[in-house]
């Protein structure tokens, strides 16, 4: 079997692959159009993608033999989940291993925007520190603050675990009650409007939806604190951004930082002028760490698949049941899925 993989991962992940299937790569150092990924994927069995990759309808169906689609992330908006579904190609993830790695980024950034960590480091670089004076870079505090939470999956519930050590009071949003945040942190679960009026530091952690695009925008912002801190790990059109720059440029808050962009990888002009905003490259997943064991379980998932097998971090299950269902008594396929 072959399989096209659309940008180089880490070489563990690789290896698995090869030792299993021929292997095709994407021999450029960039983000591939939809026509060089339709190329790329012909006449091969297994597709390994990024997050960057758009893999809609068109591709999905514009290769027959496509058995298998392994996604080198975490998130799947990226992909069109219904037509693979439709088509029975099984589509996988990189849950669980990119957890602490992506809550540790979104501590990162809370620090550099409360602290004014890069702003004071330009400022020092440039020769303009003459001196401690007592009004020089002024931030906020961390400890005993209020610690408002959107959305407390695995990354939410570790950015929470992790403010142990400031004493902090936490409120989130959830569709249902986090026992663990409640019982290890008194956390409150809130609605929306309150977490958001309430809480000093805010930080999203929810996947992107029809429901949760724009979640925050406009009315939102000017329902925070003046001194309120807005952090990004999740995806980027969960904000609006230009209302995001608004309350920045006006501002209606203290900061933000932001790992991810509403027009991705496109970023406002606007948005860089800003010394109220740390910005950083969709970063939150770059450890050496983490990348490499991002790339075994990608890599797993592809080899498991198109052995037949469920993926084990399949998303769509059900095309194995529907499958099964409708080739019950076909012996080569039962051979091929069970």
């Amino acid at each position: 079997m072959k399989v096209f993989v659309t940008r180089e991962i880490p070489k563990p992940g690789l290896d698995l692959l090869r030792k299993e299937f021929e292997v095709e790569i994407n021999p450029y150092d960039r983000i591939l159009t939809k026509k060089e990924i339709i190329q790329g994927l012909k006449d091969k069995d297994g597709l390994l993608c990024l997050l960057t990759d758009k893999i809609d309808r068109e591709i999905i169906y514009s290769e027959p033999k496509l058995k298998m689609i392994a996604n080198y992330a975490v998130g799947y908006d990226n992909i069109d989940i219904n037509a693979a579904t439709e088509r029975g190609i099984p589509v996988s993830n990189t849950p669980d291993v990119l957890t602490d790695t992506t809550a540790e980024m979104a501590w990162a950034l809370l620090f550099a925007v409360a602290r004014r960590i890069v702003e004071g480091d330009s400022f020092t670089r440039s020769g303009k520190f003459k001196g401690w004076s007592p009004m020089l870079m002024l931030g906020q505090d961390i400890s005993h603050k209020t610690l408002g939470i959107i959305g407390v999956g695995r990354i939410g519930t570790a950015f929470a675990l992790k403010s142990k050590g400031f004493n902090m009071n936490i409120l989130y949003t959830s569709n249902k009650n986090n026992r663990i945040l409640e019982q290890e942190m008194e956390a409150k679960k809130v609605k929306l409007e309150e977490l958001l009026k309430r809480s000093d530091f805010i930080s999203i952690h929810v996947p992107l939806t029809t429901s949760t695009y724009h979640l925050i925008g406009k009315r939102e912002l000017r329902m925070m604190k003046k001194n309120a801190i807005l952090i990004n790990t999740a995806r980027g059109p969960v904000i609006d951004e230009k209302a995001l720059i608004k309350a920045l440029k006006e501002k209606w808050i203290f900061g933000a930082g932001l790992d991810v962009y509403e027009h991705e990888p496109s970023i406002s002009n606007e948005l860089k002028k800003l010394d109220n905003v740390v910005l950083q490259p969709h970063s939150a997943s770059a450890s050496y760490e983490t990348r490499k064991k991002m790339a075994i379980i990608a890599a797993e998932n592809m080899i498991a698949g198109l052995k037949g097998e469920i993926p084990p971090n399949c998303i769509n299950k059900e095309v194995f049941k529907k499958s099964k269902k409708s080739h019950k008594n076909n012996k080569k396929f039962q051979k091929f899925f069970c």
